[in-house]
Parts: structure tokens; sequence; C-alpha cells
């Protein structure tokens, strides 16, 4: 019996948390490093590996052009491998530059101009980007968005919305500069901006009024950790005429992408600038554990389409980690070019070698730091 249930478990664990894992991470890793492949190739780089994850390979082949698309056993990421670099870090192999023919070394990475070098470098989170904005464009196109009228419906007594003289029938417009067109923009719009005073425009029995309100600042938890949020302590309309079906045409849907992709990098940002200030936790940085437990709610409760628009946030999160300056990560390489354009000339192998790794470095207590952020949530569910 004990035998069995461990096999459900076992099997339950591969179904609800692993497979939509390994589904939304193996997405968004083939676009970014398939945004290197191709400015690569467009450049006429040669291309020696394409990888889906690290260590020893499980399977792949090789294409009429020599590239070796393989898929490895650690399937936390990515890279691609192009002649004259050391290894999947791009760190640049000057012997081996050195030992190659001329026809050779003018189709390797490092014999390119800066310009060159760093749009290859730069396609990766750039096509995170696309990504994002194209998921949530064809889903606004195809599905429509479902859209609650931000009406109050109940005002929480003594609440910020009531301090502020809301009441129950108000129809919100704005937040400051804002528009509002449904409750969860209200939310979205108070949730990023705690302790406040935010002028917000409604209509009240047909007339156009301005009340100041500061949300009030509350932690709750959810899945990716505990969350500093703002509330103004209002209810959605339970009214069945306040719910709308959006339908985009193409040129709105893609706005919406690109508005959509928008918010999620200024929502990241936003996040960041406040953990440096000390205004907000590390319990939102997550790592692959949360993220697997995330993909697996989100796939049980809201099915392909929720887990697609995950992809398209966690795509966002990856384009945006990955520009940050820090040797190893494609941000660490557009600064070296930065530096090379600065000085006329690179930074010796040595210095590179050394950047490398104190990125490895900072990298891998990054990785340990999620990790153990992800165990010790994991821990207070149990």
């Amino acid at each position: 019996m004990d035998i069995m249930g461990s096999v459900w478990h076992a099997g339950s664990f591969l179904l609800g948390y692993l497979v939509p894992f390994l589904f939304v991470l193996t997405i968004v890793v083939f676009v970014h490093e398939l945004g290197h492949f191709l400015v690569g190739r467009w450049c006429g780089v040669d291309v020696k590996t394409f990888s889906i994850g690290f260590g020893r390979e499980l399977f792949g082949f090789n294409d009429r052009h020599g590239t070796r698309w393989r898929f490895a056993l650690i399937p936390l990421g990515g890279y691609v491998k192009f002649s004259g670099d050391a290894d999947a870090s791009s760190a640049p192999d000057g012997d081996a530059v050195a030992g190659m023919s001329q026809e050779e070394r003018a189709r390797s990475f490092p014999a390119q101009s800066i310009g060159e070098r760093a749009a290859i470098v730069a396609a990766g989170p750039i096509a995170n980007f696309l990504l994002a904005i194209a998921i949530f464009a064809v889903t606004a196109y195809s599905f429509g968005k479902p859209v609650l009228a931000p009406r109050i419906e109940q005002v929480s007594p003594g609440g910020a919305a009531e301090r502020a003289g809301f009441k129950a029938g108000d129809l919100i417009r704005k937040v400051e500069d804002s528009e509002v067109r449904s409750f969860s923009d209200l939310q979205r719009l108070i949730s990023i901006r705690p302790s406040e005073p935010l002028p917000v425009t409604f209509e009240r029995d047909g007339a156009t009024m301005v009340l100041t309100v500061t949300p009030d600042l509350v932690e709750t938890s959810s899945p990716l950790g505990k969350q500093r949020l703002g509330i103004i302590g209002v209810q959605a309309s339970a009214r069945p005429s306040d719910w709308t079906t959006q339908h985009f045409g193409p040129v709105e849907s893609l706005k919406l992408g690109v508005s959509e992709t928008w918010f999620v990098v200024e929502r990241t940002y936003d996040y960041i600038a406040k953990l440096i200030m000390g205004k907000e936790s590390t319990d939102q940085l997550s790592g692959p554990i949360r993220i697997a437990q995330v993909s697996g709610m989100v796939a049980s409760s809201g099915g392909l389409l929720a887990l697609i628009n995950l992809a398209a946030i966690l795509s966002v999160s990856i384009g945006l980690m990955n520009l940050f300056p820090v040797p190893m990560l494609d941000g660490g390489h557009l600064m070296f070019y930065a530096i090379e354009a600065l000085r006329g000339r690179p930074l010796s192998e040595r210095a590179q070698e050394i950047g490398f790794r104190v990125g490895l470095g900072l990298v891998l207590m990054l990785m340990l730091f999620v990790t153990w952020n992800d165990l010790v949530h994991v821990r207070s569910l149990l």
C-alpha cells in the first residue's frame, strides 16, 4: 500500500508540477536562445551548439550547417555556443581563434564588430519581450478579455476608501492620470502604490468628482511569497450587467500586448528599487521550486491558456534578469562591449576571465538564495 501511495504521489508530482514547469521554462528558454541563434546566423557567425538545458546530453541532432541541437539533463536554462566561444557563458577563447584559418576566424564570434556582437547578445532578452507581447496580443485577439466594470459595490468600514469619502455605487474612471477600464485595472494601480496619496476620478449620480485616497499597506501571502500591497477597502460590483467581454482587433491586441509587457517590466523594476531601499522583502525572489509550484497551480486551476500567460510573465522576467550588468549574463557582455567601445580595444582575456568568475559566483549565490527561499516557503505550507 505504501509503495502504491509513493508511486501515486510521484506521478501526481510529475503531472501536476514538473510537466507544467518544464513546458513553461522550455518555451521561454528556447525563444531566448533562438534570438541569439538567429541574429548570430544573420551576422554570419558559425553556431556550434544550441542547447536546452545543461550537463549531459539526453538526445540531439546536427543540422546541415553543423550546429548541434541538444536537450540536456538539467533543464534549468540553455545556451548557444558560437565559434570562438570557450564555453557556454560565451567567454572568448583566444587560443582557439588563433588556431583558426582566416576564413574560419571571419565566421567566429570574437571577430565580429562591437555592434554585431552587441546585437547578437541583446537578441536573447529582446526575443523574450517579443514572446510576451505576442502571447498577450494573440490571447487578447483570440479570446477577448473579461471585464468587470470598476464600480464599487461595498466600502469597508474604516478603510482608506471610506476615510476618503467613497460610497457604494461610485464608478472609478481614473487613478491619477491612468485610465481605469476595469476593476482589475483599479486593483493593479492601487496595489503598487501603498501609502501614497492618489487622486481618483469617479462618477457619482451622473456627476464627475475627484477624491484623494491613500491606500493602506498590507502584507499578504501568495504562491510567490509574502507581498506588500496597497488596498483601499472596496468590493467589486456583483451585478451581472457590469460584466462584459472586450474584444480587440489586431492593432488593439498588439497595443494591449505591449502595455501588458511594459506593466510587468515596470512592476519588476519598482520591486527591485524598493528592495534596494529596504521597502520590500526578499520573499518574492523565487527559484525553480516555487516556479514549478506556481506552474502546477496555474495549470490545474486555469488550464493551458493560463499556463501560456504565465510563460509570458516569466519570459519578461528572464529577459530583464539577463540584462543585469553581471558577467555571465547578457547584460555583462553588453557592459564589456561598452567598455571596449570607450577604450577603443577590448579588455584583456585575463580581466574578462576574472569578470566571468565573479559573475559565476554571483549567479550561483543568487541561485542558492532563491532555492533556500523556495524551501522555506514550501516548508511553511506543510
